[in-house]
């Protein structure tokens, strides 16, 4: 019989990493549907750009790897496949719709508080594992997902949902 290895802080930082990289991994495929099914220009903006900022998030992540000296990998993330999921509903049922900008973008926020929620945790697990150069590579990530998200609550209170709501009047 096997010794179970033992569950450390170091194990759930190392199993929380995978998950948030698979969710990044996930997340990139997604941005480029969301902004093709955006009605709103500035909502197609925002996807464009937080796909490019996705990209750099995951390069952020391949350096923790590294700093913990692991091959970057991800592990399943039934979390982000299931917001992925709504997301991917919202695109067909609302496709036509004049709601359909205030799903998409309830659904990318929806995004974001997940990976500001992983982020946060990680980034204070690191600090707490002595991984300095992690946490802040992480902080960085979480800054961005929280300036996104802001970002986005302005553009629905700009104009997404005002829009929605008239066109349905």
């Amino acid at each position: 019989m096997t010794a179970k290895a033992e569950k450390t802080l170091n194990t759930l930082f190392y199993d929380t990493l995978k998950d948030v990289y698979y969710a990044e991994k996930k997340i990139l495929k997604a941005l480029p549907k969301m902004a093709k099914a955006a009605q709103s220009a500035e909502l197609t903006k925002a996807f464009e750009k937080h796909e490019e900022e996705t990209e750099g998030q995951i390069e952020r992540l391949e350096q923790v790897f590294e700093i913990i000296g692991k091959r970057p990998q991800g592990k399943t993330c039934p979390a982000i496949d299931g917001i992925i999921e709504e997301g991917q509903e919202i695109m067909e049922d609302y496709r036509d719709a004049a709601a359909l900008d205030a799903g998409l973008l309830a659904a990318a926020q929806a995004v974001e508080h997940y990976e500001i929620s992983r982020y946060g945790t990680l980034k204070r697990w690191a600090g707490v594992l002595g991984m300095k150069d992690a946490a802040k590579l992480l902080d960085e990530t979480l800054k961005q997902e929280s300036k996104t998200d802001e970002s986005l609550t302005k553009l629905a209170d700009a104009q997404v949902n005002e829009k929605a709501l008239k066109k349905a009047a």
